[in-house]
């Protein structure tokens, strides 16, 4: 029988039905509702000048602390909280969904395939786990990142985030806060897959090389490495998803792409925007602020779990001896 009452066994639970609950997995949306929330809010100043370098290149083209230099002289320190609001609350809306989606996920992948079947295969888990997951959170992250780009994009647009709820909808309608799911799926769902995928894959290399599991490691050893595959898996997936990212970023703006349907308005932009600049514009911004960001997620996601009284799933080979 597993050790239910002792730190870290849950980890090694031969059958994760006997331990992971509806308490469970309630613990892991809102440690992922409190980690997103506060990395992206911490980064919103960083987030305010990779939005105005995506949408106006030509003016904001002094890099990342140019950038804010530049913001900061124009129209005051204030301007870099600009959408904090609708940061705050979307991305702790969207990690509640996604981080807690992911354990939902990938651990009834394992009750279904089995422990042998599921190690063989963690790579994919990850990947269909996080997909869902972030499907799911973008579904309820995409009327809050519309109501954030627009008032980055227009400094009196709004007064806070109700009120600019309440000129999008009176502006565009329902439809208007969805004008970006397209692009935000197209980025987010990448980029979610790569990041869960690569920081597990980092992690599970660091324990092997260290010799080390996440049951036996030390609380210091297993923040440094939640810290160090979070950079990892952060950077990848920055590059990973940022054409998608610029799209969106562009499409939420007014006019943006002409009239007509949604991906004949993004094929415009694409084709003003060219596939370079794209892949490229903002990009090293994007790179340090979630190289910064999903460290700080994993690591924070982590303490949140442990100070809950739990421990985030991990896969566990059962050939292993322990």
């Amino acid at each position: 029988m597993p050790q239910q009452n002792t730190p870290g066994a849950v980890l090694l639970a031969p059958s994760p039905a006997t331990t992971y609950d509806l308490t469970y997995y309630i613990k892991g949306a809102a440690a992922g509702g409190i980690c997103c929330s506060i990395t992206h809010g911490a980064l919103c100043p960083v987030d305010v000048v990779k939005t105005r370098v995506q949408l106006d290149p030509v003016k904001y083209n002094s890099g990342l602390i140019g950038g804010m230099r530049q913001v900061v002289a124009e129209e005051g320190a204030m301007a870099l909280t600009t959408g904090l609001g609708a940061t705050a609350f979307g991305y702790f809306v969207q990690g509640w969904f996604k981080f807690g989606g992911v354990e939902f996920f990938k651990i009834k992948a394992v009750e279904t395939m089995g422990e042998e079947a599921a190690w063989n295969n963690k790579t994919a888990i990850y990947l269909g786990a996080s997909a869902a997951a972030e499907t799911i959170a973008d579904i309820f992250l995409c009327p809050l990142e519309a109501v954030r780009i627009r008032a980055v994009s227009d400094p009196e647009f709004c007064d806070g985030l109700v009120d600019g709820f309440g000129k999008m909808l009176k502006a565009d309608g329902i439809g208007g806060f969805y004008a970006g799911l397209l692009p935000i799926l197209c980025k987010q769902v990448p980029y979610t897959m790569v990041k869960f995928a690569v920081q597990g894959t980092a992690a599970d290399a660091m324990y092997a090389v260290m010799n080390k599991t996440p049951s036996d490691a030390s609380g210091s050893t297993a923040l440094g490495i939640s810290l160090g595959s979070g950079v990892i898996a952060g950077v990848a997936a920055a590059i990973i998803s940022h054409p998608a990212d610029t799209l969106l970023s562009k499409i939420n703006k007014k006019g943006a792409g002409g009239d007509g349907p949604m991906m004949s308005r993004l094929l415009n932009i694409a084709k003003e925007v060219g596939f370079v600049n794209l892949c490229t514009v903002g990009l090293l911004p994007r790179c340090v602020m979630f190289g910064t960001l999903t460290a700080g997620q994993f690591g924070i996601f982590d303490r949140v779990m442990n100070a809950l009284g739990t421990s985030k799933f991990h896969f566990h080979d059962p050939n292993e001896k322990h």
